[in-house]
């Protein structure tokens, strides 16, 4: 919860920002916001997308080889919580997607 106070606080502040920057020229913010885009999708596709599934690897692998409860107790809640950050990420990664459709179509008319 504070994560997500935090996360809302931060970019309530940064979407004014956005729109100053989007007033005092488009272009130059949509160049910015699709350089952004592609560096945030890159950063989803080697963390989001290889890291996590190659953690909950070698949880489930813990979780096969370890005859200790403590230690299949920590793998089952960190395989859990690693689904559930998927299912996150993978629901913004679908929504960043979205965006870049969004503005390449604001640049496309604008161009016109």
């Amino acid at each position: 919860m504070i994560i997500g106070v935090g996360l809302v606080y931060t970019n309530t502040k940064r979407i004014s920002e956005f729109e100053t920057a989007y007033k005092e020229d488009a272009s130059a913010f949509s160049v910015s916001e699709f350089d952004r885009i592609e560096s945030t999708l890159k950063e989803y596709n080697t963390v989001v997308f290889k890291a996590i599934p190659i953690l909950m690897i070698l949880a489930s692998l813990l979780l096969v080889f370890v005859d200790k409860p403590l230690w299949r107790a920590i793998s089952i809640t960190t395989i859990a919580m690693l689904i559930v950050i998927l299912l996150i990420d993978g629901t913004a990664h679908a929504r960043i997607q979205v965006y870049k459709a969004q503005l390449e179509e604001v640049s496309e008319k604008e161009k016109l």
